[in-house]
């Protein structure tokens, strides 16, 4: 895909050749596999103000994809905006949401039928905005048991089956809660084991993984094949442990992203879910640079 001379048989074909055959190599654009994904749930403060401006802003520092949240299945609407109106604003921004997170907790003990409701409304809305994934982001403390990790994972396979027969896929999002100790038991074995594999994806949250977890990101990646098609991607403060801009951080993303398998990755995120240096706009500028400097190469 960065071969020079298919490179340079693209440019002289579209007549860019004459001015930018004298550049060196390295000020060409380059064609990278995967688009700069952002997590718009970092800049929640700024996107709750002003969304369309937030992603504008996020567009230019080369954010390219984005995960979006705080759906209205009601109503329709991303962030107050019709479905069918964000998505044209989108498009103007030549912006794409590839995956969403919904509030699939909140129904967690409601019926099954009120569940699938949900479930059918955030199709509708995914499909409007051209989303491959619907992603189940969180699950409330008060549900936090081994047993309600069971029925959690029986509640992503059935909403993994009603998403995968309407073109869509269906992923699992981890955090830290997941890899509790229960008396020996972890929340996170019972999803991996108990749910299947074609049907429920996973999305891994990297920081979580470092943060929380005595499983290893390779060795998860490597012993469920096919399954974590998605990541976020955030550095853990190197005192507090807390998020952290990137580069700034404990994470060697260097030698991760250099070393682990990308076979079944389709689509990252990168992350800050708090703990600015200043505000959440600066801290998204501010990955950029380090990201697209060090570590976009990678990817």
């Amino acid at each position: 895909m960065n071969d020079y001379n298919s490179r340079r048989t693209f440019l002289k074909q579209t007549g860019i050749l004459s001015v930018s055959s004298m550049l060196p190599l390295s000020v060409l654009p380059i064609d990278y596999k995967y688009k700069m994904g952002l997590q718009l749930f970092t800049i929640r403060d700024a996107m709750a103000k002003d969304p369309i401006g937030s992603i504008k802003y996020a567009r230019e520092l080369g954010y390219e994809d984005g995960e979006i949240y705080g759906y209205d299945g009601k109503n329709d609407t991303y962030y107050g905006i019709k479905s069918q109106e964000f998505k044209k604003q989108l498009v103007d921004l030549d912006f794409t949401i590839s995956s969403g997170h919904y509030d699939f907790s909140s129904l967690f003990n409601e019926p099954m039928d009120y569940l699938k409701r949900y479930v059918d409304q955030c199709i509708k809305g995914s499909k409007t905005l051209d989303s491959k994934y619907i992603t189940w982001p969180w699950l409330a403390p008060e549900f936090r048991t081994i047993e309600n990790f069971k029925i959690l994972a029986d509640k992503l396979n059935t909403i993994g089956e009603r998403v995968s027969k309407a073109g869509l896929q269906f992923a699992y999002h981890n955090h830290d809660f997941e890899f509790t100790d229960h008396n020996g038991k972890q929340g996170y074995d019972i999803i991996l084991k108990n749910t299947e594999p074609s049907l429920v994806k996973l999305q891994m949250d990297m920081y979580w993984v470092e943060h929380s977890s005595n499983k290893n990101i390779h060795e998860l990646i490597t012993e469920n094949p096919g399954r974590y098609v998605m990541w976020h991607i955030k550095d853990m403060d190197k005192v507090t442990r807390d998020y952290s801009e990137m580069g700034n951080g404990s994470i060697d993303y260097k030698s991760l992203l250099s070393s682990v398998d990308m076979e079944d990755l389709q689509y990252y995120y990168i992350e800050q879910g708090g703990n600015f240096a200043d505000n959440s706009m600066q801290s998204i500028t501010d990955s950029a640079v380090y990201f697209k400097k060090h570590l976009q190469r990678f990817l």
